[in-house]
């Protein structure tokens, strides 16, 4: 088995984003307050793009990102970007295990659809420098989808009275966005879904107050919100998932395994892969892996991006070794658990950390499937 890909997801892979250097994180602050104009601010994050581009390389990365460097959420700025979506300020700030992390502040005022989005253009970018594969990520539409009515909408006037119309007309936006994300050029692209696998938190179901919802039935919420956007996907290029319980400045939101909703995510046709979080007892066992069919892979997240302590190598190599009882070992690639900045504020490590953490990445599977 050799220890590298042409195609992905890779042996050594990762989730995505990467720590805002300081200079960039002055600058988006100076250009909020009018202090610098767009241009220049974009000329810094095009400098420290190009800078990390050349070092994921260096650290022998094959799927390279632009470390999420334009974004202020992993999230927002992409589904504001959608038509019929815009930006409010009247939601109350989430907790993370204490900590406040921005709210979403997104409504839908208008019939959502897909013409054009900055992104595609953050790509093209991205595609020029990097001479390894270029890889992109965007949320799932369940980042943003309601559940109820009339949540994410003006509960006078609702652009949407039928919930199961939204969910069609923003999955056909997510699904014309993947195809400018191909006629870009990407071949890469990693849709970033965390609601599914929070359903198995025993205080999710209660919190977001639906009568009558069992975890089975979110699960084929979620489930069908991809389905809707990976309907008729390109067939060169290949679509992930990443599964996450929250990461912001190192912490988290939820808990509990992926038994209650494996079989269901695996089989969601036109994902290819699955980056599942695996770095703490939080995630469970491997036993759910089962449920992989032959054709689709799982990338471990055995690597956590939230702490700086490096991993032992040792270790990591008996949990690959762990999850192989349940899956064929070529079905299983290493990456971290998350990104290292899923907001611009960053997990609480240096950026050190973070090269020294990848690094380790590529050296684990270069010995594992070489």
């Amino acid at each position: 088995m050799a220890g590298k890909r042409s195609t992905p997801p890779f042996y050594a892979d990762q989730v995505g984003s990467l720590l805002r250097p300081t200079v960039l994180r002055e600058a988006r602050e100076k250009a909020a307050k009018g202090d610098i104009p767009k241009d220049a601010l974009r000329e810094i994050e095009d400098r420290e793009i190009s800078r990390i581009v050349r070092k994921q390389e260096e650290v022998g990365l094959q799927g390279i990102t632009d470390g999420e460097f334009r974004r202020f959420m992993w999230h927002k700025d992409f589904i504001e970007g959608l038509d019929g979506i815009v930006s409010v300020n009247d939601e109350a700030p989430v907790s993370f295990m204490g900590i406040q992390v921005h709210p979403i502040n997104l409504r839908a005022v208008d019939k959502i659809g897909f013409s054009t989005h900055p992104q595609i253009e953050h790509f093209k970018f991205l595609k020029e420098k990097a001479k390894a594969t270029a890889k992109t990520m965007i949320p799932s539409p369940s980042a943003f989808a309601p559940l109820k009515l009339p949540d994410r909408q003006d509960a006078k006037n609702p652009a949407y009275p039928d919930l199961e119309k939204l969910y069609d007309d923003l999955g056909a936006a997510y699904h014309d966005a993947i195809k400018a994300f191909h006629a870009a050029g990407c071949r890469y692209l990693q849709i970033d879904e965390v609601r599914m696998v929070s359903v198995a938190d025993p205080t999710y179901i209660p919190r977001i107050n639906v009568p009558g919802m069992t975890i089975e039935g979110l699960t084929k919420i979620f489930a069908g919100m991809l389905e809707r956007v990976v309907r008729d996907r390109p067939a060169d290029m290949t679509i992930s998932m990443h599964t996450c319980r929250g990461n912001f400045r190192s912490r988290w939101a939820a808990t509990g395994g992926y038994e209650p909703v494996a079989e269901a995510m695996f089989n969601i046709k036109g994902i290819d892969a699955y980056f599942m979080e695996y770095d703490s007892d939080r995630a469970g066992g491997f036993e759910p892996l089962r449920f992989l069919p032959k054709d689709k892979v799982v990338v471990l997240g055995l690597i956590t991006s939230k702490t700086p302590q490096l991993e032992d190598k040792d270790v990591i190599k008996r949990r690959i070794d762990q999850a192989a009882k349940y899956v064929d070992l070529g079905q299983l690639r290493l990456s971290p658990q998350c990104g290292f900045a899923s907001t611009e504020e960053g997990n609480e490590i240096t950026e050190n950390d973070q090269w020294r953490k990848l690094a380790l990445v590529v050296e684990i599977a270069r010995e594992v499937w070489r």
